[in-house]
């Protein structure tokens, strides 16, 4: 240790907090992004003016979470230098050109084409315009995946070697593409995409449930639910394959995630805790419900499969079990109530529950749509806790150790800035719920448009939803 105990403690803290808020909202901006581009490629190739008066309405919440990622992203690598100087200076030859990479190829790329995206509508031509969109959506995809890659080298720190401290590059190729980085990156972009599903068509679910633009707005929630009818199932067998690449790459963080403490013996199956109360102290659980042998069929896909327990490596290793073990099962219980929720609502949709008429009184079904997105977020959000608590103590996994890492700072310092934090990311939240409110109370726009809503347009808005 580093001999700053209540530094590091509290350095981890802010950490948490500052990249647990950012993330809300980058992740709605890469995959609403992506919708944008869907909307105005169905303007043009179908000359539909409402696909482009949902790219201009969806386009304004992109601009508000864009707003906010902006200014809730840019703290995070200063606290790099200031919080984590042991760890910028050990990792900074691969870490630190990474997220130079992203900063250049991805924030700069979104940057420069986003004013055409915004300020550009009937100002230039329209396959211009969706060449700016697709710009934009690409660098907010870049930008995931360079940060995903710098992440994915904190888990497997490969393509090189250390030497005196310091991470010394011997093959980008081997740094960028080990084995922990496809599976990270694919479910992450993906997440997003269906987050960003979620999110319209919550927004959308709340118009539709207060009879509001009704026909209108089912094309949107339309639209999200086909997105999430395949991001959904997807992410379970994406979530799948990561699974089975942590058991390989870090058998202790698996092994925390499950609170599994004994390796299983030849010939019989490891079980799978639907509950548990895990004791550290006593390297056991108190008590615990289980499936027998099912951890054994979802981690080696064979029902005797070795899964190797908690014991087999020593304490000062052990991640923290109890956190692990919950939030893995919050967002395992979340994802498959997801696909429940597709399930439920393409039968409602075939039963004729998505009509014009008969939406609305689809009460049930709508609510839980609108809290679809906020528990997507909380999935998001557990998921990462996994990642990265589960990845302690270390900060580069197996080379240093988190207690080592951080600055030699004063403890007060940094709860200064952690107060700071809070209370500035507090005042944002309300910024969001106040705008947000206004533009979704204030809606598209459709009485404005031409003068009010043509009686063609009427029917052109039910035909779609229909």
């Amino acid at each position: 240790m580093n001999g700053f105990p209540d530094t590091v403690l509290l350095s981890r803290l802010q950490f948490a907090v500052t990249i647990m808020f950012h993330m809300l909202w980058p992740v709605v901006t890469i995959g609403l992004s992506l919708f944008l581009v869907a909307l105005e490629a169905l303007w043009i190739r179908t000359g539909d003016r409402n696909y482009y008066i949902h790219a201009r309405f969806w386009g304004r919440l992109f601009v508000l979470f864009t707003a906010l990622g902006v200014v809730t992203g840019i703290p995070m690598e200063f606290q790099f230098g200031t919080n984590w100087s042991v760890f910028s200076v050990a990792g900074g030859d691969f870490f630190g050109n990474v997220l130079g990479f992203e900063g250049a190829m991805a924030f700069m790329l979104e940057a420069t084409f986003l004013g055409i995206m915004l300020f550009g509508w009937d100002r230039v031509p329209k396959k211009v315009h969706l060449f700016a969109t697709c710009m934009v959506a690409l660098g907010a995809s870049l930008s995931a995946f360079w940060i995903l890659v710098a992440n994915s080298w904190m888990q497997v720190p490969a393509g090189g070697h250390f030497d005196n401290g310091r991470f010394v590059v011997t093959s980008y190729r081997e740094a960028m593409f080990n084995i922990d980085m496809p599976w990270s990156v694919t479910h992450m972009w993906f997440a997003c995409l269906e987050i960003t599903a979620f999110m319209v068509g919550a927004v959308s679910a709340w118009y539709i449930y207060n009879k509001k633009h009704t026909a209108f707005f089912l094309i949107s929630f339309k639209l999200a639910l086909l997105a999430a009818l395949v991001t959904a199932p997807l992410q379970v067998f994406i979530g799948d394959g990561l699974g089975r690449s942590i058991a390989e790459i870090q058998p202790v963080k698996l092994a925390a995630m499950e609170s599994h403490w004994k390796t299983n013996p030849p010939g019989a199956g490891a079980p799978f805790l639907i509950v548990a109360w895990p004791d550290t102290a006593a390297r056991e659980n108190l008590w615990e419900v289980s499936i027998p042998g099912l951890l054994s069929v979802l981690t080696t896909h064979t029902l005797t499969g070795e899964v190797k327990g908690l014991r087999d490596f020593p304490p000062e290793d052990y991640p923290p079990i109890a956190v692990n073990f919950y939030a893995f099962r919050v967002m395992v219980a979340l994802g498959t109530a997801f696909v429940f929720l597709m399930l439920w609502t393409i039968w409602k949709w075939k039963r004729g529950g998505l009509s014009v008429d008969a939406a609305p009184g689809e009460k049930w079904l709508l609510l839980s749509w609108m809290l679809a997105w906020p528990a997507s977020l909380a999935a998001m959000e557990t998921g990462w806790i996994v990642r990265e608590v589960g990845r302690q103590p270390w900060i580069i996994y197996g080379v240093l150790r988190t207690g080592d890492a951080a600055s030699p700072i004063p403890a007060g310092a940094v709860t200064a800035s952690l107060a700071a934090f809070i209370a500035v990311y507090l005042m944002l939240l309300v910024v969001f719920f106040v705008v947000g409110r206004y533009l979704i109370v204030k809606g598209p726009g459709l009485e404005a448009e031409k003068g009010g809503m043509a009686e063609t347009q009427a029917d052109s808005l039910r035909q779609g939803a229909a």
